[in-house]
């Protein structure tokens, strides 16, 4: 099976469950950008629920702007809070120290274009889960796809369809309960070596 994807920013658990699940990744990278998606938003599970990173972009949306000459916004110091956030969010996880020293560098060096350092955060994300991925990208925009099982709707922050994945230990569902699909950072600093495992044994719901 093939399936396409956007490339976003540090993924869904869902995204991740679709790219663990198939034989060939295609990205979606000659699209226009869109605001209210997780091209440049994450969730995370911070001390008071759920919590969202932006990346702050320089975009227009009277131009129409291709996703991959998008730039990032580097002059307020996004990079350092989002660092401060996971550390503040997930020190106390089983598995953050095992991977802090591989996530690190993403967050010290700035980067130019969102799509470049998307990509940038799968490459890290998927050698932390050891997820072997034969990917390729799109080399225009179709809106119809026949030869792919299309899983770009997974790109959309406020129309996210509802995922009934397993629960797994969170750091703090003793306050707040367990919370779903939220980044792939989540799932890995919580269950470390098995999220794998885990992503492989999950199935999306589109509807």
């Amino acid at each position: 099976m093939s399936i396409i994807v956007h490339p976003t920013y540090f993924p869904s658990i869902a995204h991740y469950v679709a790219m663990a699940n198939t034989d060939e990744v295609c990205f979606e990278t000659d699209d226009n950008f869109l605001k209210q998606t997780y091209r440049n938003r994450c969730y995370i599970y911070g001390a008071n629920g759920k919590m969202g990173l932006n990346i702050p972009v320089i975009h227009s949306q009277k131009n129409r702007q291709k996703y991959k000459d998008v730039k990032i916004f580097n002059d307020d110091n996004w990079q350092s809070n989002h660092w401060k956030s996971l550390l503040s969010a997930y020190r106390t996880s089983p598995f953050f120290e095992y991977y802090e020293d591989d996530l690190k560098p993403l967050f010290h060096k700035k980067a130019d274009y969102i799509l470049d350092f998307n990509f940038k955060c799968l490459e890290v994300i998927n050698a932390c889960l050891q997820l072997e991925v034969k990917a390729s990208k799109t080399l225009q925009y179709n809106k119809d796809i026949v030869d792919k099982t299309d899983f770009r709707f997974l790109v959309h922050a406020k129309k996210e369809v509802n995922q009934a994945f397993e629960k797994y230990t969170q750091v703090f569902s003793n306050k707040h309960g367990y919370i779903s699909n939220l980044s792939i950072l989540d799932l890995l600093f919580n269950e470390g070596p098995n999220s794998l495992n885990y992503l492989e044994s999950q199935t999306i719901s589109s509807d």
